[in-house]
């Protein structure tokens, strides 16, 4: 075996033994092992195995009952894991953790099977917590965003080079080991004493489970980039999910730029309450400071929004004022720490921003990813509605304007399993019925019954923010709605559209339908240009168009 499987060279050497919490399984299924009485035998060993191990059982899979590794085909691997997954609720336990392997004794090809290692724990899957904040961060470029939550999540000074920045990354393997769901890339929490839960090592995944576990409050970060060539990926990570609040850095040795005047300018078009940070206080004096301090007060004033200094007013006005043209302002320093505890009072006291309620589910997908022996799994922001494990869904419109039938196999949140998701979870959902590679972002999952009609075109009322000349019919920007992001073209109702007009304009996806319901926001860039719009009447007739979506 390689060193990548010493976990599970270490199960098979300790072997199954009365009184262990190691079990053998080659192949569990539903017509077998789910049968009356079987069933019922299986979740008392499973429990038996949980109590024997203090807790926590280890279930090797695809493995013989003397050790051989037999593996299993994928779809096969899957079953059982869903058949695990039914028996460890009934045992009122959870699957904790999945690795998977080749059964080859090379450790390569899909042939000769997989062989797994399941974590199974005792207590329920976790719960989601109704306070969940979801924070969106942006700023120029080495403005230190990611310095600055790699510090809150960890509670560790900044080397002074960005050391904490990497708490940030998102590592391949992760995605490859597990079902991830980090769109948000970080997480910390606060207990029911008010005192920070924070990370010790983010890059592992028990470590944020730990944290989705103990705290009681949880705040994520959805990162995004500052360098002006990727700016559709902030809009993105902005308009994309579902967030409660943005959190806008200004490095204190650089001040704002055009980029951060953007950034700004699409949290506030989006209707996001937003706080500033001025980052890197350490790095300048305090006469550089306090002038910088005064160019973002500027800033924001020209952007039509009253600044509110944290230091000078305190939190719990902050917390009172931020939104309806208030911006709090705080000084930071992720090498000091000053201002840390400032950010933790504030997102420990914040409320929740209220979801508008709808009963249906629907989740915009964001990223999609095979996982060896779970499949395919679409990550994103849940939009609205409810969704559990073994839920029968539509995914869709494909190209054709057509939905595919698809069954949840299950959930997953900071890599910790969950029964269900609610509205404002950032998750990653395990599909059956799909193939990675069918799945695109901006694609929706919906209920089976629900009967969507994808659209082609659509009405919006629409605020141009910035354009060199004037917008006529047939000009085509980027337009990023929840998470689609396509071209499309704009026919405006009095024939064109100048800087700082509002107006009305029908908006056409230039190659394909999507599924958009009136109410929706949206941005629209193409070069210098920018603007912001809201749907106002969607056209579900002839979603493919006559063209036939090309």
């Amino acid at each position: 075996m390689s060193a990548d499987r010493s976990a599970l060279r270490r199960a098979i050497e300790r072997g199954e033994r009365d009184g262990g919490a190691i079990e053998f399984k080659e192949r569990l299924t539903r017509e077998v092992h789910l049968a009356d009485g079987r069933m019922e035998s299986l979740v008392a060993q499973l429990r038996h195995r949980v109590l024997s191990g203090d807790g926590e059982a280890t279930y090797a899979l695809g493995v013989t009952d003397d050790g051989g590794l037999a593996g299993v085909s994928p779809d096969a691997f899957s079953e059982t894991m869903d058949v695990l997954s039914l028996l460890a609720e009934e045992a009122d336990a959870h699957i904790a953790d999945v690795e998977t392997w080749s059964a080859g004794a090379d450790g390569d090809g899909d042939a000769a099977g997989l062989v797994g290692l399941a974590t199974v724990r005792e207590g329920g899957m976790f719960e989601a917590d109704d306070d969940h904040l979801v924070v969106g961060t942006a700023g120029h470029v080495d403005h230190g965003k990611s310095t600055l939550v790699g510090t809150l999540v960890t509670g560790r000074a900044d080397d002074g080079q960005g050391g904490t920045r990497g708490f940030l990354d998102v590592q391949p393997h992760e995605v490859e080991r597990g079902l991830s769901a980090d769109l948000s890339y970080a997480v910390y929490g606060f207990a029911d004493d008010d005192e920070p839960v924070r990370m010790d090592n983010p890059h592992r995944k028990s470590d944020r489970a730990r944290i989705v576990e103990e705290a009681d409050r949880l705040v994520s970060f959805v990162d995004t980039v500052g360098h002006e060539p990727w700016l559709h990926t902030t809009i993105r990570g902005l308009v994309g999910q579902k967030l409660d609040y943005g959190l806008l850095v200004v490095a204190a040795d650089d001040g704002p730029t055009a980029t951060t005047r953007e950034h700004l300018g699409i949290l506030l078009a989006t209707e996001l309450p937003t706080i500033v940070a001025i980052t890197k206080a350490d790095a300048v004096s305090d006469e550089r400071l306090a002038a910088v301090e005064r160019e973002v007060e500027s800033t924001l004033r020209d952007a039509g929004q009253t600044p509110l200094l944290i230091d000078r007013h305190g939190v719990d006005v902050a917390v009172a004022e931020v939104g309806d043209g208030v911006v709090p302002l705080v000084r930071t320093s992720a090498v000091t720490k000053e201002g840390i505890d400032t950010l933790d009072r504030l997102f420990e006291t914040l409320p929740k921003r209220a979801t508008p309620e709808r009963g249906t589910f629907r989740m915009y997908v964001d990223r999609s990813y095979k996982v060896t022996g779970v499949g395919a799994v679409a990550s994103g922001t849940v939009n609205s509605g409810t969704v559990e494990a073994g839920d029968e869904l539509l995914l869709g419109p494909m190209g054709d304007g057509s939905f595919r039938e698809v069954e949840v196999r299950s959930i997953e949140m900071h890599y910790h399993r969950v029964d269900k998701a609610k509205a404002g979870r950032i998750v990653g959902i395990a599909l059956k019925g799909v193939d990675e590679a069918e799945i695109e972002r901006g694609m929706a999952l919906v209920p089976r019954d629900a009967d969507p009609e994808p659209v082609r075109e659509f009405e919006a009322e629409v605020m141009v923010l910035n354009h060199p000349t004037r917008i006529r019919e047939g000009y085509e920007p980027v337009v990023h709605v929840e998470t689609v992001s396509e071209a499309a073209a704009f026919a405006p109702a009095e024939g064109r559209l100048l800087p700082g007009d509002t107006g009305r304009t029908r908006v056409r996806f230039k190659f394909r339908p999507y599924l958009i319901e009136a109410g929706q926001r949206f941005v629209f860039r193409e070069g210098s240009s920018k603007g912001v719009g809201t749907v106002r009447d969607v056209d579900p007739d002839d979603p493919a168009g006559s063209d036939g979506g090309a």
